[in-house]
């Protein structure tokens, strides 16, 4: 069953590339959704999935690429949306 999550990241997360490498791990894993900048420094996105690749992709937002410096990851179910592939906003 496939289910759609809302994400925040907060940290060093914008200015390393953090967008670019949310969406190389959302392709390798199959997620489909978007990832966008925050005007407040924090990373935005939506991805949808099945429960163990949003698992996965979920401990990696935690880390994130190696520049960046993850402090926290709010994670929160959302409305189901359909999407074609994953896309930087």
């Amino acid at each position: 069953m496939l289910k759609t999550m809302r994400f925040v990241v907060s940290g060093r997360v914008q200015g390393v590339w953090f967008r670019a490498a949310t969406r190389r791990q959302a392709d390798s894993f199959g997620i489909t959704g978007w990832v966008r900048n925050l005007p407040d420094g924090r990373v935005e996105g939506v991805a949808r999935g099945a429960d163990p690749v949003l698992a996965e992709f979920r401990r990696w937002l935690q880390r994130g690429p190696q520049l960046a410096h993850v402090l926290a990851v709010e994670w929160i179910a959302t409305t189901d949306e359909e999407f074609d592939g994953f896309s930087i906003r």
